[in-house]
């Protein structure tokens, strides 16, 4: 059988999903037959299904002979090649190529995102975006929102993605990550909308659109039918760590917490540098009362993560739980702030914290220094609450009614403000926080109405669902 015939055989079986028999016939190419685009098929599909030495053997191939390959350098990068070794593959073969000064800056970039080091791989893909041919590409843009997501910087990833799906409408890359921050930030028309786009354009082969349709589902409180979307997603792409953390995520609003732990895990086993499926598989722990597996590691995942603000919060939150701990949950936090000054669940549990140690003062200070910078809801309660304690009411009348005019609909802040005018009495606190909401953006916003019946025509399914 020619070569051609077995390549095109191989996008047959990849189509239905038979990735070990697309495999197979591309193996059975002799070496020295195989062009670039069998090794960049074989590549793929190694790593699709997580033999990394191969497919390093495979990309590699195709930089030697093709050195812009961008997807086959990115991919190597992923896979723990040094930056040093994929730039002397390409660069090698592009030193008589002109205006190619962009190829080290996006190399560099790509080194910062496999190395963890989300800052500076933001930092240096806005020099790209801003400097070089290749600005508005939509594939380094999808790469500069998941650099902010992975970083924990929600705000500049939702304004990154929305850029993307504005340029490329039809692109799902990416956007499973958008609906997540979508999800989050309770904004349903726009999650509606992006669920309906992807779904017209990509749901035969993409898991972006059932995650999409996952999240949407969710915002209106059907968890049973969100769960079997995200189903769909996995299924569609086994090793996706999105698709993973929702559904534990999804298992766990099911109360379901012993298959929540199953999946945070495979997550975890994937991608060990990522915070999501760590938080939620402490979650699990922590709902199994086993607080000291969760200690361990939240613990863990500070080394992992590099002691970030979300880590070092993860694992205050879970320590707070144990009063012999509470001067190195302290320590935990200030260090949390001290690498990101902006960071709200860090400062709400250290508010926290500060009280119970009988500092109010410093509570104050801490929640004043943070409504200087942002202007929340619950902030702004927060903060009230700890001046009604301090018998400051005039000042805690003052944030109570920004918070109800930040959000009209809040209970609390109405329920705050009716109690300051009938007399000072102990206010409801509004920024304990849990190891579940650590990882929440702090939003204040009503769920949008909306009346779509998006998703009715999909069947519900009643199954048990078991990691893929």
């Amino acid at each position: 059988m020619f070569p051609d015939v077995k390549f095109q055989l191989h996008l047959c079986y990849v189509h239905h999903k038979q990735f070990g028999q697309a495999t197979g016939i591309l193996e059975s190419i002799p070496a020295k037959q195989r062009t670039v685009k069998v090794n960049m098929a074989l590549g793929r599909l190694y790593q699709l299904c997580g033999t990394e030495r191969p497919a390093i053997t495979a990309y590699k191939e195709v930089l030697r002979e093709c050195p812009l390959a961008m997807e086959a350098a990115q991919a190597l990068l992923q896979m723990g090649v040094k930056g040093t070794e994929v730039a002397c593959l390409m660069v090698n073969g592009t030193s008589n190529v002109p205006n190619m000064e962009w190829v080290s800056l996006w190399l560099r970039a790509h080194a910062h995102l496999s190395a963890q080091e989300y800052v500076q791989c933001a930092h240096t893909l806005k020099q790209l975006d801003e400097r070089s041919p290749l600005h508005d590409n939509a594939q380094m843009l999808v790469t500069l929102g998941r650099a902010f997501y992975c970083g924990g910087d929600q705000r500049n990833a939702a304004t990154t993605l929305q850029r993307v799906r504005l340029l490329e409408p039809l692109l799902c890359d990416g956007m499973d990550l958008l609906a997540d921050i979508l999800h989050h930030e309770r904004k349903a028309k726009e999650l509606e909308a992006l669920a309906t786009q992807l779904m017209s354009v990509g749901a035969d082969v993409h898991p972006e659109p059932w995650i999409a349709m996952a999240y949407h589902t969710l915002l209106g409180k059907r968890p049973q039918r969100a769960l079997y979307f995200a189903h769909k997603a996995s299924l569609l792409a086994p090793r996706s760590v999105e698709a993973l953390v929702l559904k534990g995520n999804l298992l766990l609003e099911l109360k379901k917490t012993q298959e929540a732990v199953v999946h945070f895990r495979e997550a975890m086993q994937i991608a060990s540098y990522r915070y999501e499926p760590v938080h939620g598989l402490v979650q699990c722990y922590v709902l199994l009362n086993r607080c000291k597996e969760a200690i361990a590691l939240a613990n863990s995942a500070c080394k992992e993560m590099g002691f970030t603000a979300r880590a070092l919060t993860l694992y205050a939150s879970v320590m707070v739980k144990e009063p012999l701990y509470l001067s190195r949950v302290r320590s935990c936090l200030e260090k949390a702030l001290d690498k990101d000054p902006s960071y709200l669940p860090a400062a709400y549990l250290l508010a926290e914290i500060y009280e119970k140690s009988n500092l109010p003062e410093l509570a104050i200070e801490l929640l004043r220094r943070q409504v200087a910078t942002h202007s929340t809801c619950r902030l702004h309660l927060a903060l009230a609450d700890l001046l009604v304690r301090d018998h400051d009411e005039a000042s805690a009348l003052h944030h109570y009614q920004i918070a109800l005019n930040l959000d009209p609909t809040s209970e609390r802040a109405l329920r705050s403000l009716r109690r300051l005018e009938q007399g000072p009495d102990q206010p409801e606190r509004s920024y304990d926080l849990d190891p579940d909401e650590v990882a929440e953006s702090d939003n204040d916003e009503a769920v949008e109405d909306t009346d779509s019946d998006l998703g009715q025509n999909w069947t519900e399914m009643d199954m048990t669902f078991s990691s893929q």
